[in-house]
């Protein structure tokens, strides 16, 4: 643990650039738990890159820990590359602007190319910038979807994918050689774009990128005088402007725009969580269905690289989960291609192993190849990116985690709201013209294979000794595994740390293909139960994967399942 006391009095005396900040540490004087939180640790910095609370001090997101995170980065692409650039963009979120320029600032005074986008942009396409300008890394200022007083710091490799461990390793290291204050290099950001090291990026530039989404239509001009009638929330965020682009490019007129949602707005006020996948983020689109009497509702995150829906059915308008969307995206995808004769003969698509299984049941029944990623959309970037290097980039066809993200397309290396929006309104469309709705749609697809129910428990542990108490659990589970749950044997145990998948009944253990991570799976017949804490938030996520005849038992089992891990875990 740092000295919070003696780190507290040098950032009083050194902290001098951002009015905010001298205000919060004058404010705190005195309050030593305050003090604590904020000093008591640096903000990790790892694939992910970094995230936290804006505020001052160590442990939380500011211009300095940004300034040393991207002169670390400066001294790694300097030491590994000829040249380096970096392209770099931000949200909606307080600060981020300005603290996408400060990153900016830090690279063009170590003679490294900054390319920074002039406005707010989705995260997707500065991960398709760092492709499309060659760059070696690419920096976004996001916290995605969580609450307002967030914000964080991801980087890419040159691939347009988040940051292997290798390089994560390396950049770690130079940061830890950095004092915040006395080593960061810093032009001013007239000063970098006077002398051609910061250069804002052209918004000609992106009618690239609206062509290659819109290149990956299933059914062109299906929206066209479809009747399909739309409302789109953005959040407050980045997606206003690209997800209304794209439904424009692709003939969907009938749009409204949730007004008070619109606009940027880093506090959030209408949704303090703005995450599509709660009912809350929608409950302003909901009132707007009062008057607009649409089809379907849709939710872009602040970065815009997640999206959510709900749909009208019956009368009432249902909120679909990450995984039906999943499912529902494969099972249009495939049929189509399938009908048209333009299906590749041995298909791909690709998901995280706590993403629904019936996506694996309806791909296999295409004859197309599943494969199960850990989590974490870089995972699904470096797959596509090395059938891409084999020639099979015609194989992939989507590529979708639980949690909202999806990418259709070679585009791009990250999850892409503006993409799968597209693809979503054209799927509702073509459902639309033959008198279906998705719901519809899903309900038929658990009739042909069977009901599936997918939950998550998140349970928040947060503090100093957090992480902690979550690798505690964890490692509860290895040495303290059930031989039951819910009164069901648990059939096989998946350690991706330990990199073991274990078979109960025959006791053969097999190695594991996965990078290590810190996750547990058990089976319970072809239940599946999986464990791992949070990489962006102080909370441990609890993953149900129930099957059964009917909703009514898949929901039964899935409070039992909580209710034994929770007992086991200490949750209760």
């Amino acid at each position: 643990m740092n000295d919070y006391n003696a780190l507290y009095a040098i950032w009083k005396e050194k902290c001098t650039q951002d009015e905010d900040l001298v205000r919060e540490l004058a404010e705190i004087a005195g309050n030593e738990e305050e003090i604590l939180d904020r000093f008591y640790q640096s903000l990790a910095f790892g694939t992910g890159g970094l995230r936290g609370v804006l505020g001052a001090g160590t442990n939380r997101l500011n211009i300095y820990t940004v300034g040393a995170a991207t002169q670390g980065l400066a001294d790694y692409l300097n030491e590994d590359f000829t040249s380096p650039s970096v392209a770099i963009g931000y949200d909606s979120r307080n600060k981020s602007a300005l603290l996408a320029e400060r990153a900016a600032c830090v690279l063009a005074a170590n003679g490294i190319k900054a390319y920074l986008f002039k406005e707010l942009i989705p995260t997707p396409i500065v991960a398709w910038a760092v492709r499309r300008l060659s760059c070696s890394s690419g920096i976004v200022i996001t916290a995605s979807h969580n609450p307002a007083k967030y914000n964080g710091y991801k980087c890419y490799d040159p691939r347009g994918y988040q940051m292997t461990d290798e390089a994560a390793d390396k950049t770690l290291a130079y940061i830890n050689r950095i004092d915040i204050f006395d080593d960061v290099k810093c032009v001013s950001l007239a000063d970098g774009l006077a002398s051609g090291m910061i250069e804002y990026i052209e918004d000609s530039l992106l009618d690239e990128y609206y062509a290659a989404v819109a290149a990956r239509q299933i059914n062109p001009g299906i929206c066209k005088d479809s009747g399909l009638k739309l409302i789109y929330a953005p959040l407050h965020g980045s997606g206003n402007k690209p997800v209304r682009r794209i439904f424009k490019d692709i003939g969907l007129d009938d749009v409204t725009v949730v007004a008070s949602q619109e606009l940027p707005d880093g506090n959030f006020p209408t949704c303090p969580y703005p995450n599509p996948e709660i009912k809350q983020a929608f409950e302003e689109a909901l009132k707007l269905t009062e008057t607009v009497k649409a089809d379907i509702l849709l939710a872009t995150d602040p970065d815009c690289d997640r999206v959510g829906i709900a749909v009208l059915d019956n009368g009432e308008y249902q909120l679909l989960t990450g995984n039906e969307v999943g499912c529902l995206l494969i099972e249009y995808i495939l049929s189509c291609k399938k009908a048209k004769g333009t299906l590749a003969e041995k298909p791909v698509i690709v998901k995280t192993i706590v993403s629904s299984e019936l996506a694996t049941v309806i791909a296999k029944s295409y004859g197309a190849e599943m494969f199960d990623l850990l989590t974490g959309f870089k995972y699904i970037g470096e797959l596509i990116t090395q059938m891409e290097a084999d020639g099979e980039a015609d194989r992939f066809e989507l590529g979708f985690e639980e949690s909202y993200g999806y990418l259709s397309g070679l585009h791009t290396r990250d999850k892409d709201a503006v993409n799968a929006s597209m693809l979503i309104a054209e799927m509702a469309a073509y459902y639309k013209k033959q008198g279906k709705t998705l719901v519809e749609v899903l309900n038929g697809l658990y009739a042909k294979h069977g009901y599936y129910l997918n939950s998550l428990f998140n349970y928040y542990v947060e503090g100093a000794d957090g992480m902690q108490k979550m690798n505690a659990m964890l490692d509860l589970l290895r040495t303290n595994t059930p031989a039951t749950v819910d009164g069901k044997t648990v059939t096989n145990v998946t350690d991706y740390k330990a990199c073991t998948d274990k078979d109960i009944a025959t006791g053969e253990v097999r190695k594991t293909t996965l990078p290590v991570s810190n996750v547990i799976a058990l089976s319970v017949g072809t239940d599946k139960l999986i464990v791992r804490p949070s990489g962006t938030e102080p909370k441990l996520k609890i993953y149900a994967s129930v099957s059964a005849a009917d909703a009514q038992t898949a929901k039964m089992s899935t409070e039992q399942y909580r209710t034994d891990l929770e007992a086991l875990l200490g949750l209760a």
